[in-house]
């Protein structure tokens, strides 16, 4: 870029060689001449060309490139992952093959209430995600831990349709083998996931659980990055909205206060054109990777109750250590 306004000063209107210009060389710079290159009219003319020419360019890098803006896998051998599962009393599901679904407890409750499949975010992989696991396994629930397409150990391509179908194939084999009922439990893009196969209706879900979750990939992506045109450049749309009008379970909606990476108005909005059984739990003072810190083994057991269809008792207790001050709401 400095090249170039540099190369555009030659050709400033009027612009003369001087003393210190070179002089004796062939072609227009001829010794004892005035040189004079009228080719752009007006130097704010030029400034605007160089500022459009470089936003067009970000425009082509950021479309071409968006994946690696969205998606942030660890990548890892097989032998890692399994590794990194017995580490925390888990294993590969299933085991001995060239690929898997996720992670499961190696040892799990003998009688559980109800699967949970978890979807997580955009960075890291399933093993990051292991304090599910406190919570929920003594509320009960076996919980598996899901992993994407080309995160962690698993072979594919990063992108919303790979996942999708990934996903639906591991609900399946997880109510296949572990019975139900199956709760979906999706954290930041994972609720994209989770809304998408509960809106396919090709494994039967009992309960979706979204954890700072947004409306729609472009909206959200519009809202951030609002200097572009990104509402029409976003190719993966995890369109919550859309996908969850085909679903009739109950959708728990947990937004973080101060989120600072997904704005909560998205998932407040979410919410807001849900038309179904729903509750919105909003975690004051939470953002979107501080939200287990305000949370308790209380909120845990009131959030489940809901989503497995079960009627809370009218004096349950809300928000962090019984306290009222996030209560969910209707």
């Amino acid at each position: 870029m400095i090249a170039l306004c540099r190369i555009m000063m030659w050709f400033e209107p009027g612009r003369s060689l001087g003393t210190n210009d070179r002089v004796g060389e062939p072609g227009p710079f001829r010794k004892g001449k005035l040189m004079r290159f009228p080719l752009l009219p007006d130097r704010p003319w030029t400034l605007l060309v160089i500022a459009v020419a470089g936003y067009c360019a970000i425009l082509v890098f950021v479309y071409f490139r968006q994946e690696k803006i969205l998606y942030f896998p660890d990548v890892y051998p097989l032998a890692s992952a399994a590794s990194r599962a017995k580490t925390f009393h888990f294993r590969l599901w299933p085991e001995n093959g060239p690929d898997y679904h996720g992670l499961v407890p190696a040892d799990g409750p003998a009688n559980p209430k109800g699967v949970i499949l978890l979807f997580h975010g955009n960075a890291g992989t399933a093993p990051d995600r292991f304090f599910y696991a406190q919570e929920l396994g003594q509320l009960g629930y076996r919980l598996i831990l899901f992993e994407y397409p080309g995160y962690g150990a698993r072979p594919g391509e990063l992108g919303e349709a790979t996942f999708v179908s990934a996903a639906v194939d591991a609900a399946r084999a997880a109510v296949e083998q572990f019975g139900g009922p199956l709760v979906l439990l999706g954290e930041s893009l994972g609720c994209g996931v989770a809304a998408a196969v509960a809106g396919s209706k090709q494994a039967p879900v009992a309960g979706v659980l979204l954890i700072t979750p947004w409306d729609t990939l472009p909206d959200m992506a519009q809202s951030v990055f609002w200097y572009l045109p990104a509402r029409w450049m976003t190719r993966d749309r995890y369109d919550n909205v859309r996908n969850l009008r085909e679903y009739n379970g109950p959708v728990a909606v947990v937004v973080a206060e101060k989120d600072d990476v997904i704005p909560p108005e998205r998932g407040l909005r979410l919410f807001e054109l849900l038309s179904g059984r729903k509750k919105l739990w909003l975690l004051p003072g939470a953002g979107h990777n501080t939200w287990p810190a305000a949370v308790d083994s209380l909120w845990w057991s009131d959030v489940m109750r809901f989503v497995t269809t079960e009627k809370p008792p009218a004096d349950a207790p809300h928000g962090k250590d019984g306290n009222p001050s996030s209560p969910p709401i209707p």
